[in-house]
């Protein structure tokens, strides 16, 4: 129980104020007079004043309050390692049987590794507990960590001391793998650096050596081993094999008595991309289609377009001036001998044979086809003729040989079953709205080439379900053969138009090797812990896909069907590194996580980290590797921590249970004290 005294005027204390100044004006008027009564009259006063502040007596009945103890466990990746955990669990049960010894209540909480690589957010999670805490009751902070706190300068304003228990010990060392500079992309064929740096720390054993073996390795590929410097920046000049991502593991093999092999590897993703695309247009005979494969070429920043239209033979005399004709004569020697492998695609464009290209030179244009090249042939009338293209050595690269005849009709193009599930033309649909009323989902051409398919796979299909759009491999190169000239109908608005430079710029990219326009793939993308698996193929099914775990442990995910020709799964994966797919004929690698987990960029314990926030709290940061320390009750203000101890500070707090007010004295004795004393003041100046 506590008492305490409290008043409730009567009047507003501004006019008890007032009140008591004219009382004092009269004092001094009577000791002026020398009237000797005036000190009975003062007190008299005085009790009307006191009457007026109504003095009362509070009473409260108060429930003490238990003290709580605050403990925030780390238990991030860093606290696995050693023999931390159990040094972790020994320091809980001591701080447990402690506080309890001590009449204190105990709230815990556990801190992981933070969302997004952001580390052990430890003070974070002291925050929050005090969020849910009456601050009055808190008597002290205790953290259980290895000292490699990520949040340690945002500390909350604690009103009583903060300690810190560190894990591990003193004779740890560790060598570790840094990625100090890496690339999101690299152009291919094309080299750039990589910056690397192996570093030991702590209590290094004497006779390791100042080199240490680095294995790397492309996609999972098996590894290169090269020995390098320690404790150095260390340039690495590499070059990507592939357009995509390409996925560089870097690995440094376990030392002997190294704290962690967690930060021996590194995962790095660079995005191969492409320079500049060169591609070679030949033109032959003028249509209105020529200028919408010139207008799709330029419109791409990453192309180069090399264009020629032939129309006159070397041999045609026709009586046109020199001046009229091209400002160059055509270099067909240096086109298609010297630097046609220079070229990424070459396209003939409604091209004859007219004397000019000699077989030779399309000989040579097969070979860079075989080679790994990519031609892609627009037909017209003409390649069903005499002079036809096909009459040369490219026919034993074409997928499609035509039978003469040339269809002058109107048709809707159509996507074949098997183009359903082509990258190149699978949901092509999608991509374009035909105008209101349209009951087609494109318009009309007008002229097809008839061919009969000899290899290859039709994607799109024309006049009588006659093959359209063949697409082909032919050694490490690719083919695509359009049997018309009329994509630019589309391009027009021809019958409501048609998704013509979508179709056009995805033959081409697929020309040109894009990975996401591979036909049959194996991708994985990573988005947090999770791994989502897409497997595009041709067929109409797709098989289960074996994923290895960075531990080595194997888990299958069956696909399920999501588009024509694309099946995907998902699944989490339990820790971060190198997960290896396969579904028997396509492998492919994802890294999950970051390059380097901030959880063991350090891996020592280390004090200083939490040393300046326990400092301004008057706590201590002890090694839990020299024993348990005690927990004491310190006065608030004293220092807190000592050699072998910690201290905590009771707060008192209490809850009130009960309240009671009554007046100190009744009005009526401070009206009956204050009469007597005027009295006693006039019956004294009476006498004399």
């Amino acid at each position: 129980m506590a008492q305490d005294i409290l008043f409730d005027p009567q009047l507003p204390w501004a006019v008890i104020w007032a009140l008591a100044g004219l009382a004092v004006l009269f004092l001094g008027l009577q000791i002026w007079k020398g009237l000797s009564g005036w000190p009975l009259r003062a007190l008299a006063a005085l009790a009307l004043l006191l009457a007026l502040a109504n003095p009362s007596l509070q009473s409260e009945e108060r429930e003490p309050l238990s003290d709580i103890v605050l403990l925030v466990i780390d238990e991030s990746a860093s606290q696995q390692i050693s023999d931390r955990a159990a040094q972790t669990e020994a320091a809980i049960a001591a701080v447990r049987r402690q506080v309890a010894g001590l009449g204190m209540e105990l709230r815990e909480t556990r801190v992981g590794d933070g969302p997004d690589n952001t580390g052990t957010l430890a003070m974070a999670a002291l925050s929050e507990m005090m969020a849910e805490e009456p601050r009055a009751r808190i008597a002290g902070t205790i953290l259980i960590t290895d000292g490699q706190i990520h949040d340690a300068e945002l500390v909350p304003d604690l009103p009583a001391p903060l300690h810190a228990l560190i894990t591990g010990r003193d004779t740890d060392w560790d060598r570790r793998l840094l990625v100090q500079n890496a690339p999101a992309f690299a152009i291919l064929d094309e080299e750039f650096t990589l910056t690397l740096r192996i570093e030991d720390e702590g209590a290094v054993p004497e006779g390791l050596g100042d080199r240490a073996e680095l294995r790397i390795s492309i996609d999972g590929d098996t590894p290169r081993s090269f020995m390098v410097p320690v404790g150095e920046d260390l340039e690495l000049p590499m070059t990507l094999p592939h357009a995509g991502m390409n996925v560089l593991q870097f690995e440094l093999p376990e030392a002997e008595g190294e704290l962690t092999d967690r930060n021996n590897a590194a995962v790095v993703q660079i995005n191969g991309v492409r320079d500049r695309l060169r591609v070679l247009l030949v033109s032959g005979q003028p249509h209105p289609g020529q200028r919408t494969w010139r207008n799709l070429l330029k419109s791409d920043p990453s192309v180069d377009l090399v264009h020629f239209t032939i129309l006159r033979p070397p041999d045609r005399q026709d009586g046109v001036p020199v001046t009229e004709l091209s400002l160059i004569a055509f270099p067909t020697r240096e086109l298609f001998l010297e630097t046609i492998d220079e070229f990424d695609l070459v396209i003939f464009d409604r091209y004859r044979r007219r004397g000019i290209l000699p077989m030779v030179y399309l000989d040579n244009v097969r070979r860079y086809v075989e080679n790994g090249g990519a031609l892609l042939m627009a037909a017209g009338p003409e390649f069903a003729s005499a002079d036809s293209l096909y009459r040369t050595p490219l026919a034993e690269i074409l997928p499609g040989r035509p039978t003469a005849q040339v269809i002058e009709a109107p048709f809707l193009p159509e996507v074949s079953d098997l183009g359903q599930r082509h990258p190149v033309t699978a949901g092509l649909a999608e991509t374009f709205t035909p105008p209101p009323g349209s009951d087609a989902p494109w318009g009309r051409w007008l002229r097809q080439i008839d061919l009969t398919a000899e290899s290859g796979q039709t994607v799109m299909t024309g006049a009588d379900g006659r093959p359209l759009l063949m697409l082909d491999r032919v050694g490490e190169g690719r083919v695509a053969l359009l049997a018309s000239d009329q994509p630019w109908l589309w391009d027009r608005g021809y019958e409501g138009g048609g998704p013509q430079l979508e179709l056009l710029r995805r033959l081409a990219h697929w020309m040109m090797g894009e990975p996401e326009l591979e036909e049959e793939a194996l991708r994985a993308e990573a988005d947090g812990q999770s791994i989502r698996i897409t497997r595009q193929t041709l067929a109409e099914t797709a098989g289960d896909v074996t994923v290895t775990l960075p531990d080595g442990s194997e888990v299958v995910v069956a696909l399920q069907e999501t588009a024509p020709g694309r099946f995907t799964g998902e699944i989490t994966g339990p820790e971060v590194g190198l997960y290896r797919l396969s579904d028997g004929d396509r492998e492919a690698v994802v890294a999950l996580g970051p390059a380097a987990p901030r959880e063991f960029e350090q891996t020592l314990a280390s004090t200083e980290v939490v040393a300046e926030a326990a400092g301004l709290l008057r706590g201590g940061v002890l090694r839990l590797e020299d024993g348990l320390p005690d927990i004491r009750r310190v006065a608030e203000g004293r220092n807190a921590a000592g050699r072998g101890w910690i201290g905590v500070t009771p707060r008192a707090a209490y809850l009130t249970t009960d309240i009671t007010v009554r007046a100190l004295i009744p009005a009526w004795l401070f009206l009956l004290i204050a009469a007597g004393l005027m009295l006693g003041a006039w019956l004294r100046e009476g006498r004399q």
